[in-house]
């Protein structure tokens, strides 16, 4: 029946509050209070809220052509993957419809390019604490074992090694004779925005390359100018085979991409994989949007500016600098991890109109659109560290 919220499956432990609409950086519920957002839909609208661009994009095209299917060429998705590779070097795209669905086409791909070399079960390297998704492969690349927990048997042909252990790698490769690429994300997002040490991403790279194996990139969560760059590998200096994104590609409309290059590019061909809206015309075409619009508007250079605000809000509003253990992540994909429980942080922000998560488990994630101002941003801050003060008195009492 209409608002029975039972017929919903109980997969999500939702707050209790329900949104009406969005301006930039703040999101309104049903009653009309006003919530400074710090989570962005995870990472997902990174423009914000009814984008002038992006909205005019999404309704002009859904008045002309939402979707015909991948059988026929869509030319705002051929648009897309020109920018696309103008910004990556990568060569080819397949477009999908999250950041999970390109994470599947990856490990395709890598097990097509470990085929094609001869080896009967190519075997991928990933990383403990890493996240790629939740259908079955992706699951099963996934380090965080209480999500994989109870979805068992998942696909064999993973190898977890521990982050920033270039020696586990090099053991496995001296071992073993089927390795075909090695997965991982930049910056652990759901591990608790952990970046991996720069030395270690050279060390892979160049381990890759001496041993025809793919760097494959999972930039889902730190693209799309979330860490200041369109991806974190132009930063980083590292260029993978393939790199994936999604989330804030299409600014809430459901866009992933698994883009490749040199040889990884050519791995899959007709029938050899799909997705029927994939890169639809609609989704494209806020796509197009984003990418323009991040390009045009000088929004890169927000990142830092915006970590700055919030982070000196932060520290000027903690009462003991000692509350917070330490701070990670680039641009504004931030990690809090504070010496107070965590338990109550995301209501206690509720109650302050503050939206904020949990990641890893012992860390504040931070996630603030490039449209919010300097003084949003200051305000963020201020407001978590007025939460950690609170907790931190609490506790004492």
């Amino acid at each position: 029946m209409p608002g029975n919220h039972t017929a919903i499956m109980p997969t999500y432990g939702r707050l209790p509050v329900t949104f009406s609409h969005g301006q930039g950086a703040v999101l309104y519920d049903v009653d009309g209070h006003a919530y400074l957002d710090g989570v962005s839909g995870i990472a997902v609208t990174n423009l914000g809220h009814n984008h002038p661009r992006v909205t005019a994009a999404v309704a002009g095209q859904a008045a002309r052509l939402v979707h015909t299917s991948n059988l026929f060429h869509i030319e705002l998705q051929e648009s897309v993957a020109s920018i696309l590779s103008d910004a990556t070097g990568m060569e080819n795209m397949f477009f999908c419809n999250s950041g999970t669905e390109a994470s599947e086409a990856a490990i395709k791909l890598a097990r097509r390019f470990g085929h094609q070399k001869g080896i009967e079960r190519p075997q991928i390297i990933v990383l403990e604490g890493a996240f790629h998704g939740r259908t079955l492969g992706a699951l099963s690349a996934t380090g965080n074992a209480k999500i994989r927990a109870g979805f068992g048997p998942l696909l064999d042909g993973f190898l977890r090694v521990p982050a920033n252990d270039l020696n586990a790698i090099h053991g496995l490769g001296t071992q073993l004779h089927d390795v075909v690429a090695i997965m991982v994300e930049p910056i652990q997002g759901e591990g608790g925005i952990r970046p991996l040490d720069l030395d270690y991403l050279n060390g892979i790279r160049t381990l890759c390359s001496n041993r025809d194996w793919l760097l494959i990139f999972d930039e889902v969560q730190t693209g799309n100018g979330r860490c200041g760059s369109i991806y974190l590998c132009e930063q980083l200096g590292i260029d993978p085979d393939v790199l994936l994104t999604a989330k804030g590609l299409g600014n809430g409309l459901p866009i992933g991409v698994c883009m490749a290059r040199g040889v990884a590019a050519q791995q899959l061909g007709p029938g050899d994989h799909g997705s029927t809206y994939g890169g639809n015309p609609l989704c494209c075409a806020a796509a197009l949007a984003v990418l323009t619009t991040l390009k045009e508007d000088n929004l890169l250079e927000q990142a830092e500016t915006l970590r700055a605000s919030l982070l000196a809000g932060l520290e000027h509003t903690l009462q003991d600098p000692s509350l917070v253990a330490d701070i990670r992540g680039r641009g504004l994909m931030i990690g809090i991890q504070p010496n107070v429980a965590t338990d109550q942080i995301v209501q206690r922000g509720l109650d302050r109109r503050l939206l904020l998560n949990i990641a890893g488990g012992d860390t504040i994630r931070v996630l603030p659109p490039l449209v919010m101002s300097e003084e949003q941003a200051a305000e963020l801050g201020a407001g978590i560290a007025g939460i950690l003060n609170d907790i931190a008195a609490q506790e004492a009492a």
